[in-house]
């Protein structure tokens, strides 16, 4: 694993799940920053945790990711990508999530807590945090053309 820290963030229907997997890294060593929500509210608002682990990975590049959880995963993601220097995706099988990473630089895991289990959820962070962005020429340039593509 390549990072120093990961910043997790969930709402309502991701609390659960946030909850499990951070208990699930805590135990492997891993250092986790929990960013809420801290209490299951049923009228929380996704953009707010998907800012907060935004904000804490695009201060601290390089040596930090960040797991977002809401039910779909998508309304975390969307969030998630209108901050430069973000990348997040929405994982749905290993081999996406492995690709994402390596290739796209992904630097924020978005899981979808109505669509997959814990099981599912830990086999998903466990490629996340193992695959490491590729630093050939092609993958770089491909980056830099989305950071010039923000407005």
């Amino acid at each position: 694993m390549i990072c120093m820290a990961i910043f997790v963030g969930a709402d309502h229907r991701g609390f659960e799940l946030k909850n499990k997997l951070i208990e699930y890294l805590q135990e492997k060593n891993i250092r986790v920053i929990d960013m809420g929500n801290f209490e299951y509210d049923p009228v929380d608002d996704y953009p707010d945790y998907a800012r907060k682990v935004a904000d804490a990975v695009k201060k601290n590049p390089g040596d930090s990711v960040g797991i977002l959880i809401c039910g779909s995963g998508v309304g975390v993601t969307i969030a998630a990508n209108r901050y430069s220097g973000v990348r997040c995706c929405l994982g749905f099988d290993v081999g996406q999530i492995k690709h994402a990473r390596e290739n796209d630089h992904v630097n924020i895991l978005s899981i979808a807590s109505d669509y997959f289990d814990f099981e599912q959820a830990k086999s998903f962070t466990d490629i996340f945090l193992n695959s490491e962005p590729k630093i050939e020429e092609k993958y770089i340039r491909r980056l830099k053309k989305l950071d010039e593509a923000q407005v």
